[in-house]
């Protein structure tokens, strides 16, 4: 298994697109652990419905903390999802990888015992590593000493941990990784399974988890100065807005089959929800550069990986950062690729957070259900987009829509970017 940080340069991304042009990567599973809810029908028709999973952290009570919302997994009873054996080793994120990938195996009928073990790998993405797992042993290393502190330490605060834990589970023991790129991991790591496929490898199991909503992890949020001060959780994260103000975090998880469309086919995958026809991973140059930034690189590094025009795209489910700033470099990126008003754009992430290494993957599984049921979702809250941005943010309701083409982007802190084009099976 490998650790490594997640983007590459323009270059590097265009040349690793046109050399994989003819890579059919197709998704066969879905899981979803999220706080729009626990399995992915539910997280979809909670998104369609504009049912949002923001709440105040019961755990900040008390504290003098400048804010306190933000997106929580409802309803998640690990003891009834997981074996017992797992629950004292693992943190709250590994717990939610391990519940994604079983319904992602369970959705695309995959039998792990089947299979040969190194025809399937795991490539996932973490952020946060074991935050509120470390915690609580640093409170019993300070309070009791080392003697009280948990063997599983070890591993368990490990940002790679949820690709050993779920490879382990199943018996997947084909290439795997673990990359870090913090919001843009997820694409990334959907991006590597790309082209793990393209490589020989049948099948990858492949997203991001990440929970950081402990009092110190929700304080190293904070540290970042991009978290919304705004108490009211309708209004506090507006992306495109002139309310804009930051974003909310989340927690959860989303996993998803990758598989080599004809093997998918020969095995009788029962169903095929779309192709990742394209990726890129840009950085941004340093501060003071006259380089632009690298998000509209991405972008056309991905849909040339994909053999697509920037005509041919549907919808952009865009990264949605919230802080006016960055709002405003990525409509500039989406105005210089489609024209103003050029795509329909959405960002339900405004029900969740920004999931870090779960958000692309998530917005990856909403962008095909929203290709399967021909519908795009809405961008909940009181939204006026920016006229002055010229995006036409899908917002209010969801909207009707023949899809057949989906851009997702993602942007990590320190100057992260990634891109996935999406190609509807039908």
């Amino acid at each position: 298994m490998t650790g490594t940080g997640s983007a590459t340069t323009a270059d590097t991304a265009t040349a690793a697109g046109t050399a994989t042009t003819a890579i059919r990567a197709v998704v066969t599973g879905l899981g979803v652990v999220a706080p729009t809810g626990v399995g992915t029908e539910r997280h979809w028709k909670s998104t369609l419905t504009s049912a949002s999973g923001i709440s105040e952290l019961a755990s900040l009570a008390g504290e003098d903390y400048p804010a306190r919302l933000a997106g929580q997994v409802p309803d998640f009873d690990a003891a009834r999802l997981l074996p017992g054996r797992l629950l004292p080793q693992t943190d709250v994120s590994t717990r939610f990888a391990l519940v994604a990938a079983a319904e992602a195996l369970a959705d695309a009928a995959v039998d792990t015992a089947k299979m040969h073990d190194y025809d399937m790998g795991v490539v996932t993405s973490n952020a946060a590593g074991g935050f509120d797992f470390t915690h609580r042993e640093f409170n019993k290393l300070w309070a009791k000493g080392p003697r009280h502190v948990s063997v599983y330490e070890s591993f368990a605060w490990f940002y790679a941990v949820s690709s050993g834990q779920i490879s382990i589970r199943h018996g997947m023991r084909g290439p795997s990784a673990a990359l870090v790129g913090e919001q843009a991991g997820g694409l990334d790591a959907l991006g590597y399974a790309r082209r793990s496929i393209g490589l020989g490898t049948p099948l990858i199991l492949s997203g991001g988890a990440d929970s950081a909503l402990d009092p110190w992890g929700y304080a190293a949020q904070l540290s970042t100065g991009r978290v919304s001060g705004v108490a009211d959780p309708c209004r506090a994260y507006l992306p495109f807005t002139a309310e804009a103000s930051g974003h909310l975090p989340g927690e959860g998880a989303a996993m998803l089959i990758v598989e080599d469309a004809n093997a998918a086919r020969e095995r009788g995958a029962p169903q095929i929800y779309g192709e990742i026809a394209g990726h890129a991973a840009t950085f941004d140059p340093p501060p003071g550069s006259p380089r632009p930034p690298g998000l509209a690189r991405a972008a056309r590094a991905a849909l040339a990986a994909a053999g697509a025009a920037p005509c041919d795209v549907d919808v952009v489910f865009a990264d949605a950062a919230g802080v006016p700033e960055l709002d405003r470099r990525e409509a500039e990126a989406l105005t210089e690729l489609f024209g103003p008003r050029g795509v329909p754009v959405t960002a339900p992430k405004t029900l969740t957070g920004r999931l870090h290494s779960a958000g692309g993957p998530l917005d990856v599984v909403s962008a095909l259900l929203a290709m399967r049921d021909g519908v795009i979702p809405a961008t909940p809250g009181p939204v006026g987009v920016r006229e002055d941005y010229g995006l036409d943010l899908v917002a209010d309701e969801p909207r009707g829509a023949a899809i057949r083409v989906a851009l997702v982007l993602a942007r990590g802190r320190w100057g992260f970017n990634s891109a996935v084009v999406l190609r509807s099976a039908a």
